[in-house]
This record gives C-alpha cells, sequence and structure tokens, in this order.
C-alpha cells in the first residue's frame, strides 16, 4: 500500500513545493488550465494562494468553484499528492501573508528581497481558498518498506 496518511499527506502539503494548480475552463472546449503556483498549507486548514484578478486563471476558478492542487517531489523514491475541492476567491491580499509565504519557498532575505519587488502587484491581487474535500496521494518509497 503506496496510500499516505492523513499527518503524512499534510505534512507532505505544508513543506515548501510548486504545486500545480489545475482548473476547468468549463463546456468541456478546452483541457484544463494548469499553473505553478506557490501557496500555503497548515494540516488541517485550506490551502492558500494568490494571483491576479485579471488572470485567465481567477476568471476560470471563479467561474468553476473547484480546482486541484497537485505537489510532487523532483527525485526517487517519488511521492504526490492532490488535493481537490472547492475553491472562493477574494479580492486583496494580506502583505504579511504574502511575506511569510515568499520566506517560505526562499528564505527569509531572499523572501524580503522578492515581496519588496513586488509589492506592487498587491493592489491586483486576490487570495484563493482551496478546501479540501477528496485526496489522492502516492509514496514510492512504501513499496520497498
Amino acid at each position: 500500500m503506496m496510500t499516505m496518511s492523513k499527518d503524512e499527506r499534510e505534512a507532505f502539503l505544508a513543506e515548501a513545493r510548486v504545486g500545480v494548480l489545475a482548473v476547468s475552463p468549463g463546456g468541456g472546449a478546452a483541457a484544463p488550465l494548469l499553473t505553478p503556483i506557490w501557496y500555503s498549507y497548515e494540516p488541517g486548514g485550506d490551502v492558500l494562494m494568490t494571483t491576479d484578478a485579471g488572470s485567465t486563471k481567477t476568471a476560470q476558478l471563479r467561474s468553476a468553484g473547484t480546482a486541484s492542487l497537485c505537489v510532487q517531489t523532483e527525485t526517487a523514491p517519488y511521492k504526490y499528492v492532490v488535493v481537490e475541492g472547492t475553491v472562493s476567491v477574494d479580492d486583496g491580499v494580506d502583505s504579511s501573508w504574502r511575506r511569510d509565504v515568499a520566506r517560505h519557498y526562499l528564505g527569509n532575505e531572499l523572501g524580503d528581497m522578492y515581496a519588496d519587488a513586488t509589492a506592487e502587484s498587491e493592489p491586483t491581487a486576490v487570495t484563493v481558498r482551496l478546501t479540501p474535500s477528496r485526496w489522492r496521494t502516492t509514496d514510492f518509497g512504501k513499496q520497498w518498506a
């Protein structure tokens, strides 16, 4: 059994990994939109992301109301978590949260530099909240455990 336990999948999702956000454009006319994205997650909570209010991604998230996020390792033994759920999109972004996310991915010094250099994007940003309802996980390391 290569499925992760609840604690394993939540700890994995809380690590600093670039996720791939997937949202359907609806109507069956096109393939889902897939976008690499930074996010934050605390076990038991929602997945939080930010993006630009005017992006195609934001329009599709608002329309679909659901999305999925895939997070994986880049080296063997491979692991991945896919979390699916409803999404809400709220105008605005909390500056301190955005700085904390940048620090999570880049460390304190580079995170602060990134947050400062991109602060002008905050007035047009939205906060995306993905509420998990379904999980898919695999840990290939368990194959030989």
